[in-house]
């Protein structure tokens, strides 16, 4: 139940609609109260105006007309009406002595002794309690217009939220600045300052990146250009893959500021996982694949991925399985739904979440690698996961 009022807005409204429905209460009450004591005070008047006539025609032997009329009463003398009135208090079974009733919304009195039998009729009215009702109308009103006055001052609260979620969401060009003076605008100014510099360092950070990327391709270029003068043929080859891997690096490193930077426009298509496997066999670009690497398929499926950046993903894993491989091989098993990046090691000191940290440094850390597959994975919702299992370390991508 408290679930449903855990937002602000929520519980401004129970306040308020509690509110209200007090005052609803009070005033019904007040009412009720005032007709209570009104028919009390009625009753009373009543029994004593019938104790009066009956002095009065003791005394004088007829009734006091002329008081009836100053007391608002009147005596029904229509015989055809008397007759209806007296068969309506016998059925009720009320034809007694002295009783009150309603008929045809008539306050009605019916007085019958050994001295004379009377019908009255009541034409007193209780009055309204118009300055109460004004009163209760004007404060009912003004907590309404409160109510609207307070959820207007919570609108930008929401559009501070839609805008923070936008700016979670990689939306760096949002402004939520305001000119008012409340602690909302005080929250949303300092939030709008918050994002103007993270904007400038993230800027600021791209640009030195690439201007970084972009002086190594320069000495890079010249290095592949002088290898191509080596008169040996295999130092050529060498060379030039060395300098291959370098420039392939630095598209790497271009691709995870786009990442990181949530600067990146995902590229869907379905592919094998096997395909994806044999390419991502390709970016190692290490001699002899083959040895290092084998791989076992016992179903394999059609996955939806960007190729260039599901490829790193895998890249990176065996990579890293490579480089912690006790006898320096690992396998990929494709089945189903899952491809498995298995290597015989040590177990993880540390739990998996602790690698997907950049930078993570301990003995036989894993570096950028995991934080890079983590978030690359993340923009695919897909999930790894890892296990030690007889002596073996395995990754599986799902």
């Amino acid at each position: 139940m408290f679930k449903h009022f855990s937002s602000l807005r929520s519980k401004i409204k129970l306040v308020f609609s509690i509110t209200l429905l007090l005052l609803a209460i009070l005033f019904i009450g007040s009412i009720k109260y005032d007709h209570a004591k009104y028919d009390e005070l009625n009753d009373a008047r009543e029994r004593a105006i019938a104790h009066y006539l009956y002095n009065y025609y003791l005394k004088y032997g007829k009734i006091d007309e002329a008081y009836l009329e100053s007391q608002n009463f009147s005596l029904i003398k229509d015989k055809a009406k008397v007759v209806q009135v007296e068969r309506y208090f016998k059925e009720k079974g009320k034809y007694k002595k002295y009783a009150v009733d309603n008929f045809r919304l008539q306050r009605v009195i019916l007085i019958n002794n050994d001295r004379f039998k009377l019908f009255l009729k009541n034409k007193n009215k209780p009055k309204y309690p118009l300055k109460r009702i004004a009163v209760f109308t004007i404060v009912f009103l003004l907590i309404i217009m409160l109510y609207f006055w307070v959820i207007r001052s919570l609108r930008p609260l929401t559009e501070l939220k839609n805008k923070i979620k936008k700016f979670s969401e990689g939306d760096l060009n949002i402004r939520c600045a305001s000119d008012k003076h409340d602690e909302i605008a005080e929250v949303a100014n300092e939030f709008d300052h918050a994002v103007t510099m993270i904007r400038e360092l993230l800027q600021s950070r791209q640009l030195f990146l690439r201007a970084i990327m972009h002086e190594l391709k320069t000495p890079i270029a010249k290095g592949r250009l002088m290898s191509e003068m080596l008169p040996d043929e295999k130092s050529k080859a060498r060379m030039h893959g060395i300098f291959e891997r370098l420039n392939l690096l630095i598209d790497e490193f271009a691709k995870i500021e786009k990442i990181t930077s949530k600067n990146f426009d995902l590229n869907l298509k379905p592919y094998k996982m096997s395909d994806l496997v044999e390419a991502s066999i390709d970016l190692l670009m290490v001699e002899h694949p083959e040895r290092l690497v084998s791989i076992e398929i016992k179903k394999d499926y059609i996955v939806k991925v960007d190729f260039e950046l599901f490829t790193l993903v895998i890249k990176n894993l065996l990579d890293n399985a490579l480089k912690y491989s006790t006898d320096k091989h690992v396998r990929v098993f494709i089945n189903a739904d899952h491809v498995d990046i298995i290597n015989k090691g040590e177990k993880l000191p540390h739990p998996l979440e602790e690698y997907f940290k950049p930078f993570h440094a301990s003995k036989g850390g894993l570096g950028l690698g995991l934080y890079i597959v983590k978030s690359i994975l993340d923009i695919h919702q897909m999930a790894l996961q890892y296990r030690h299992q007889n002596g073996e370390n395995i990754f599986s991508v799902r």
